[in-house]
C-alpha cells in the first residue's frame, strides 16, 4: 500500500509547481532585481525638472516624496537634499 509521500510524489501537479517554483528561482538568481535598468538622475538646475524627476531623484535616496506634494515643495525637499550623495547598496 502506497504512503502518502509516495502518493505525492507521484502527482504531477506536486512535480509541476516544484518545477515551476525552481525556475522562478532560477529566474530571479540570473535576472537579479534590476531586471529594468534604473533611469538616470536628472542634471541642471532642480527649477527646471519635471515632477516625475524630482519624484524619482528624491527615492533614488530614500527619501520618498508623497504623492500629494505640490511642485513648490518637492523642489524645496530636492533643493534642502541637493548635497546627500545617493544610497548605494555596497554601503556597509
Amino acid at each position: 500500500m502506497p504512503t502518502a509521500l509516495d502518493k505525492a510524489l507521484n502527482s504531477k501537479d506536486s512535480c509541476i509547481g516544484f518545477a515551476g517554483m525552481v525556475t522562478a528561482v532560477a529566474a530571479y538568481s540570473i535576472l537579479g532585481s534590476d531586471v529594468l535598468p534604473a533611469q538616470a538622475d536628472p542634471t541642471g538646475d532642480p527649477e527646471n525638472w519635471t515632477v516625475d524627476e524630482m519624484k524619482r531623484w528624491l527615492r533614488a535616496r530614500g527619501l520618498l516624496p508623497s504623492e500629494n506634494a505640490t511642485r513648490g515643495e518637492l523642489l524645496e525637499r530636492v533643493k534642502a537634499n541637493l548635497r546627500i550623495p545617493r544610497k548605494t547598496s555596497a554601503a556597509a
